[in-house]
Formats: C-alpha cells, sequence, structure tokens
C-alpha cells in the first residue's frame, strides 16, 4: 500500500552543470553540508551552494548556485569522491589514483615533502564514519587495491596519508565499507565482515558479482545493507546477525540508501522505498537513467548522468496523517513507535498520545471495538471526547471542549453510523463498558461529574442493570442533569436512590410513595414498599420516621410495623422511645401487638408495663374470639396457645390484674391456674386443674413448670401436694369418680417416682391399696433409696481415707525440726525472733505467735490455730 514518504526535486539541472557540453556525464557525486560536489567523465569536478527554498505551494525545493569548477588534469572520469570537512579536503578517486583536492579552491594538495599526497593502484575506497582514532584532524580511510587482494587502511591528514594497516583477503574485493575496527567487503562470489584489529572474518552468504553490482552501505553503528541473492535487502551487524528482516526490491537494483525509517533503492526506472518496520513497500517514483544514489548525513541525493536530485522527505506527522486519513491504522503506529530514534522524548510522547488516540477512533468508527478501547487507554484519552459523540450525555455545567485539531471527523454517533441505529446501539454499549471502566481510575481525575452522568444517562437509556449499583455507591451524578433524564424513561427508583445520595430523602421517600401507591410507574422493583420500610428502618433522620410510618402502617401494618421492630441503635441512628411508639401505634392495633411482641418476646425488654399490656392484648385477643359465632377454633387455640406461653415464661406482668380480668370465665380455668401458680397458690391452681378441669397431664405439667427454676426440694413438695389432691378426692358438692383421681394418683407415682419421698408416700397411701398397683414406683424407690445408700457410704470412705491422709502428713510435719535463731526473721512482721516460741506456718515457716494471732483475729473465718505448741 503507498504512502507519500518522498518528494524527488531537482537540485541541479542540466544546463547549469554542462551547457551546451552533450557529452559531458555525471560520474559521481559528494555533498558536504550545503555544498555539493560532482565529478564528470571529463576530469572536471564542480562545486555547488544548495540553498533550500519553498515553493509558492509550501512544497521543498532547491536553488544551487555554481562556486567553481576545476579540472584535475587527468584523462579519465573523476571516480569517486568524499569530503573530510574537518581537513578542509577533498578526497578524489580518478584513474586509480586517490589524492587530495581542496574543498574550496579545488586545488590538488601537495604533500609535506612536495610529491602529492597519493595512493596508486586503487579501485575503491571508503571513509570510516565511526573512527576509532581520536584525532579529529585525521581521517580514517579504507582502500582496496585494484591488483591485489588486499585491503588497506589509511590515515588522512592535511598533507599527506599513511597506512597503518593491509589485509589479505580470499577473492579480490569489489565494494568495501567501513564501521570502527569492521570491514564489510564484497567479494568476487560472497560478503564477509572482516575486523582489521584482530583479523577474524566471517562469511555472511554468496553473491555473485558478475551478474550483479554489488551493494554495500553502512546504515548505522556496526550495521550495514548489502544487495543480496533473489531481489532482497539484507541487513547484517559486525557479528555477522541480521537482527532486521529483509526488504525485497528489484532483482536490478543499482544504488541502496537508508533514511530512517525507510530503505530507499534505486534501478533503472524507478527508485522504490520500503519500511524497515514492515518491509513493506511504501512509495515507487519513476527515475530514469538513475545511477547514483547516495545519503549525506540524512539528506537523499541522486543523480542521472545529467543532473542531479535531492529526495526530500515528508514530516513524519505529515506521513502519519496521511496513513490515518486513510484507515491505515496500525502502519501509522508501527510508523509512529519506528520514529521514536528520530524525535524528542517529550515531543514523541504527546504525538504518540494523539496517534493513538486518532487511531483508537478511526476503529472506533469501523466498530473494532477491542482495538479500539487498547488504543484509548495507551493513548490516555480524555473520556468527553468519546462522551461528547453522543449529544446532552454531558453535563450542562460541563466546561468541555473538543480537541483541536480534531482526533476524528465524527459530528455524532449518527453522523458515524450514517442513520444506523443498530450501529448506534453497539457504539453506545461499548461506550457503557468503557465509562464503567475508566470511572475508577486516573484517566477521569479532573472530569468525574461528566463521566459518572453520562454513564447514569446511557444506563438509563438502555435499561441497563447497573444503574442501581452506580447509584448505590459512590458518584458524581449531576443532580439538576440526571432528573429529567430518569423522569423520561421512568427511573423513579433510581431517582430515589440519586436523592438520597444527595442527602434529600424527603424527596426519595415521596417519589418512592407515589410508585408503591400506583401514581408513577416504575417496575423496576416489585419490592419496593418493603424496601421503603427498610429505608425508614435505618433512616437517621427521626423525623422522616414518624412522618411515613403512618402511611406504611396504613398500607401493611404487618410489614409497615417494622419501620419500629427493625430499627437498630447506633450512632447515626437514635432509638425512639418505645413509650412514643406504643402511644403512635394506639390506633393500628395489629401493629402494635407486633411491636410488643418484638420488644418482649424478642428483645427482651425487662418493663412490667409492656408485659402486661402484651397479656392484655392476647387476653382481648382470646376473648374476642371466643365471643365469636360461629367459633374459629383454630385461631383461638393459637391464641390461647400465644397466651399461656406468656403468662408462663414472663415474670414481669401484674398477676393481679390478669386475674382480675379473668374472673368468672370458665373458658379461662387453665389460664387462671397459671396465674395462681406465679402468686405461689399452687393448692388453688391444682384444685382448678384437677377438679374443675380434670386435666390430670396439665396438672403434672404444672408441677414440673413451676419448679422448674427451683431446688429439687420444691419440686418435691408440688408433687406431694398433688398427690394429695389426687388422694384427697373431690370436694364436697361436687361431682366426680374418686377412682378416677385414685388411678391419677397411681399413674403420678409411676411416672414421678423419683421425685417422692417414698416413705412419706406410704404413710399417705390408703391401707387397702394393692401393692401390685405401685409396683414400678417401689421398685424405682427401692432401687433409688439403695444407690443414695451405697454411694453415702463410698462417699464417707473417701472422706475417711483423705482424713487419715491428712493426719500422716500432719505427722511427718511434726517430726521435722524448725530451726529459730536471733538472726532469723519473722514472715509476717519481719522482726527477728526473742524467744523460741513460735508457730509454724506450711511449709516450715516459723513465725511469731502474736503475728499469727493477729492474723487470725483479722481474717472473716476466724479461724484458730491448735496444737500450735508443739511447733517449739
Amino acid at each position: 500500500m503507498s504512502v507519500k514518504a518522498f518528494e524527488l526535486v531537482p537540485a541541479v539541472e542540466r544546463d547549469l552543470l554542462m551547457g551546451d557540453k552533450a557529452r559531458i556525464n555525471i560520474e559521481c557525486i559528494e555533498c558536504c553540508g550545503k555544498h555539493l560536489y560532482v565529478g564528470t567523465n571529463d576530469c572536471f569536478i564542480h562545486h555547488f551552494l544548495l540553498a533550500e527554498v519553498a515553493s509558492s505551494k509550501g512544497k521543498p525545493g532547491y536553488l544551487a548556485q555554481k562556486l567553481l569548477h576545476k579540472y584535475l588534469g587527468l584523462k579519465k572520469p573523476v571516480a569517486e569522491l568524499r569530503a573530510a570537512s574537518a581537513l578542509e579536503r577533498l578526497i578524489v578517486l580518478c584513474e586509480g589514483i586517490v589524492f587530495l583536492v581542496d574543498m574550496v579552491t579545488l586545488e590538488t594538495v601537495p604533500s609535506a615533502g612536495g610529491g602529492g599526497a597519493k595512493i596508486r593502484g586503487v579501485a575503491s575506497f571508503c571513509v570510516n564514519e565511526n573512527p576509532v582514532n581520536t584525532d579529529p584532524f585525521c581521517v580514517e580511510m579504507g582502500v582496496l587495491s585494484s591488483k591485489r587482494r588486499t585491503v588497506q587502511i589509511y590515515m588522512v591528514y592535511e598533507d599527506r596519508v599513511q597506512l597503518v594497516k593491509e589485509l589479505t583477503t580470499p577473492e579480490q574485493p569489489c565494494a568495501v565499507s567501513l564501521d570502527g575496527y569492521f570491514l564489510c567487503l564484497a567479494l568476487t562470489t560472497q560478503y564477509m565482515i572482516l575486523n582489521y584489529n584482530t583479523g577474524a572474518s566471517q562469511d555472511l552468504f554468496p553473491y555473485n558479482s558478475e551478474e550483479r553490482r554489488p551493494i554495500v552501505k553502512r546504515i548505522g553503528r556496526e550495521e550495514f545493507l548489502l544487495a543480496a541473492p533473489g531481489g532482497l535487502g539484507m541487513f547484517a551487524n559486525a557479528e555477522g546477525v541480521s537482527q532486521r528482516a529483509p526488504v525485497r526490491w528489484s532483482e536490478s537494483v543499482i544504488g541502496a540508501a537508508v533514511c530512517f525509517p525507510y530503505v530507499v533503492a534505486l534501478d533503472e526506472s524507478f527508485i522504490t522505498i520500503h519500511s524497515m518496520l514492515d518491509q513493506q513497500l511504501k512509495q515507487t517514483l519513476s527515475f530514469r537513467d538513475g545511477h547514483i544514489l547516495q545519503n549525506f548525513e540524512g539528506k537523499v541525493i541522486l543523480a542521472s548522468t545529467k543532473a542531479v536530485y535531492v529526495l526530500v522527505p515528508l514530516p513524519l506527522e505529515r506521513q502519519i496523517q496521511d496513513l490515518l486519513a486513510n484507515h491505515r491504522v496500525e502502519e501509522a503506529l508501527i510508523l509512529t513507535e519506528g520514529a521514536q530514534r528520530n524525535i524528542p522524548k517529550d515531543k514523541f510522547q504527546n504525538l504518540h498520545k494523539r496517534i493513538l488516540q486518532q487511531a483508537g477512533f478511526i476503529q472506533f468508527g469501523q466498530l473494532q471495538f477491542l482495538e479500539a478501547k487498547e488504543h484509548f487507554w495507551k493513548g490516555q484519552l480524555d473520556v468527553r471526547e468519546l462522551i461528547s459523540l453522543c449529544p446532552l450525555l454531558l453535563p450542562a455545567s460541563s466546561s468541555f471542549t473538543r480537541c483541536h485539531p480534531p482526533l476524528h471527523e465524527f459530528a455524532d454517533l449518527n453522523h458515524l453510523a450514517q442513520g444506523d441505529q443498530e450501529k448506534v446501539l453497539q457504539c453506545k454499549k461499548f461506550l457503557i463498558s468503557y465509562l464503567g471502566e475508566v470511572r475508577s481510575t486516573e484517566v477521569v481525575n479532573g472530569c468525574r461529574e461528566d463521566v459518572d452522568t453520562a454513564l447514569l444517562k446511557l444506563y438509563a437509556e438502555q435499561d441497563h442493570e447497573s444503574l442501581l449499583d452506580l447509584l448505590a455507591s459512590d458518584n458524581a451524578c449531576v443532580l439538576a442533569d440526571s432528573v429529567p433524564w430518569l423522569e423520561k424513561y421512568h427511573k423513579y427508583f433510581a431517582l430515589g436512590l440519586l436523592y438520597h445520595y444527595n442527602g434529600q430523602d424527603s424527596a426519595a421517600l415521596q417519589l418512592w410513595i407515589r410508585v408503591a401507591d400506583g401514581e408513577l410507574q416504575d417496575p423496576t422493583r416489585s419490592d419496593l414498599f418493603e424496601y421503603i420500610v427498610d429505608f425508614l428502618c435505618t433512616s437517621s433522620n427521626v423525623d422522616l420516621v414518624w412522618k411515613y410510618a403512618d402511611w406504611a402502617l396504613r398500607k401493611d401494618p404487618i410489614i409497615g410495623v417494622r419501620v419500629f421492630t427493625k430499627r437498630h441503635t447506633s450512632k447515626d441512628q437514635p432509638d425512639l422511645n418505645p413509650d412514643d411508639v406504643i402511644t403512635y401505634l394506639g390506633k393500628h392495633s395489629q401493629a402494635l401487638l407486633l411491636y410488643l411482641e418484638n420488644l418482649v418476646l424478642e428483645k427482651r425488654v425487662q418493663k412490667e408495663k409492656f408485659h402486661t399490656h402484651l397479656a392484655v392484648l392476647y387476653l382481648e385477643r382470646v376473648l374476642s374470639l371466643m365471643s365469636q359465632s360461629p367459633k374459629d377454633e383454630e385461631q383461638l387455640t393459637k391464641a390461647r396457645e400465644r397466651l399461656q406461653a406468656l403468662l408462663r415464661e414472663s415474670d414481669l406482668y401484674r398477676v393481679q390484674f390478669l386475674l382480675a380480668k379473668m374472673e368468672n370465665r370458665e373458658e379461662l380455668l387453665l389460664e387462671r391456674a397459671t396465674l395462681h401458680g406465679k402468686l405461689e397458690e399452687h393448692d388453688k391452681a391444682l384444685h382448678i386443674l384437677v377438679h374443675q378441669l380434670r386435666d390430670f397431664p396439665s396438672a403434672e405439667a404444672f408441677c414440673l413448670w413451676a419448679s422448674s427454676s427451683r431446688d429439687s426440694a420444691y419440686r418435691q413438695q408440688l408433687f406431694h401436694l398433688l398427690l394429695g389432691v389426687y388422694l384427697d378426692g373431690s370436694p364436697p358438692g361436687q361431682s366426680g369418680d374418686s377412682g378416677e383421681l385414685e388411678m391419677a394418683a397411681v399413674d403420678l407415682l409411676n411416672r414421678h417416682g423419683e421425685v417422692f419421698d417414698a416413705v412419706r408416700v406410704l404413710r399417705m397411701l390408703p391401707e387397702g391399696w394393692s401393692l401390685q398397683l405401685l409396683r414400678p414406683f417401689l421398685g424405682r424407690a427401692i432401687r433409688a433409696n439403695m444407690h443414695a445408700c451405697r454411694t453415702s457410704r463410698i462417699a464417707l470412705g473417701l472422706a475417711h481415707s483423705e482424713n487419715l491422709q491428712l493426719l500422716h502428713d500432719r505427722l511427718k510435719e511434726c517430726k521435722k525440726p524448725v530451726f529459730v535463731s536471733e538472726k532469723k526473721g519473722c514472715h509476717l512482721c519481719h522482726n527477728t525472733f526473742s524467744e523460741p516460741s513460735v508457730v509454724c506456718l506450711p511449709g516450715g515457716v516459723p513465725v511469731h505467735t502474736h503475728c499469727v494471732a493477729q492474723r487470725v483475729r483479722d481474717s472473716p473465718t476466724k479461724r484458730q490455730l491448735t496444737n500450735s505448741s508443739k511447733h517449739t
């Protein structure tokens, strides 16, 4: 694919060079700065001054001024010219002789000895552009002998030349290039690298110099360009290794040069320009009769037999922009990155970023989103350039203006997609993805509001699931711009979240309530009512809670009461006074019941009034269900179970108050029995259960419940009391089967025999009872008594053994001597002993008797020490 990298500009026209002399041809050229030297076939050297000028159209051009021409006095053409500017000399090859010419006067320079600084028998020569000699007024030169297979190294001075090295080659050399100590030679049949300092050589590849003219060009430090078989331009370094891919040029190439990043090649009819970066042919220029192509310090000069031309490279930025204009993104990027070595670092970084951004927009326009994203990232694109493609996405407060010159040619997404809405949709999806990734990075520093607002608008427009995540997290959405957009797409729940994030909780609640009541339509959350209740639970604004709790309770008291029951106390979330809540819930009976249940049963608030209030509500509910006709037995059973559970488990309600409310309520005998139990009136409770309800299992359960937190003696007392009620039979005036009570007594003894005092029971039982009835009870009682007897004997034996062990230890201690002297001190008062009477503490530590007595008097247990006199 073509790109215009160079323009061919005439430098020295035919008329200026030779006038009307038709037979004069150009043989060689040399350029040093603005000075151009031309050697011709009539043994003349022409000196021109080249001035760079610009045409009226802004194109580059050259104006040549002829300064001098000089005949060298020989018969053959001037074969080669090389400038040594530090010496102000031209090195000339003519008729196989190398000699020096003054650059200004073009006069041959005589040698110091008067003869002439000449080298004879020369086929070709080259100047070392990377000299190893540090003398600035000396030029190193490699010379090929025309008669021998040798390469000679000379030092060229102002008026003399000096041979410093001569090396023999395996074949006759025909072309040479020199860099440092390394010679790159074209022999008759091959190329080779030769180190003239060490003599080491490296063969490169074969080449037939008789078929094609060999090309050896130094292109950089220790790197050469060679013409290889098959029409290839090969690169080789001083080690004989090719670190670049070859370029494919013409089979008949006669000259080559490198003007980075391009390789310029000349053949009989064309100039071809290849990229060193991707090896592709970039430009072809028609050029007839060309036979010279040289690169003079970045200036590529060509010559035909009659005229001289300059190949002027176009600015890299212009080349890159041309490539981008043709949507050749990869080539533009390769060229940009390859040009890094020729551009100052700061300028290159800015250029590279801009090219990446432009490339990203080109690929964005081609819907190549992955590639576009990569280039946007690397180019550090201001994301607002991308956002601005969608009208109205940027907030009105944004100060953004597009880059100038522009990064792309699109007015907006519709222009980009040519009205294709499917393409517009794809672009918006990419934009959503890209903005979502960059919003939390440094890329959006300084424009967070623009990015978040644009992302919100895209989410709302595309009904994207991430809208709520954006608003529920830290964001910088502009409220004034976002409200109408969210309203437009009926995203009222999201709008409420935005209000909440901006501290406008009241506005959020008003909006959500309108949705929950069906006034506005937004299907985002089917559980919006529950969400509002949870929101009120966590709100730190108590006034809002009181304001909107009534709406929630009226809509659904069971869920609405969560406003109060699920509320947690914290520094940012003050608690509500339960008394105030209970007063507030007075007109919402169901909610009040649920709130009291939460206080008493879940939060375990230990306040009498709450427990009593809840018990009264339970009782009223039971009485209400009992008064209905027909009765709902299932509901009544559940209500009584809740009441009974509360009466059993709570110890804080007002028992007498509740008893009074149940007076004369025969349906509530079981509850009244529980209340009597709370008052320790167990006989009344058991009387109700046994004689009035005839509910023997409940009577046993009562005894277990009433003694659940007491000791075993108390439980035994209750069970004996129940047994007594059974054995006393029905009270006078009350009908009942005494046999039924006796069987209940037998069952009681057989089930709970371990609780009773067997002796006491036997005394209580009627004489006429059969022992067979009581066999389970008696068997269990006998086993229990035998177990207790044996256990006590074991305990007694263990205690006796322990006592003997203690007496033995005491006797052992008594036999040990205790040493007392006037130099020893009391462990308690630290004074010395003045008499032998002491008390020995455990461990054999002696102390004063009065110190121990004082310690005993001061101790709370008033322990008495005995037999202290034995320890003297």
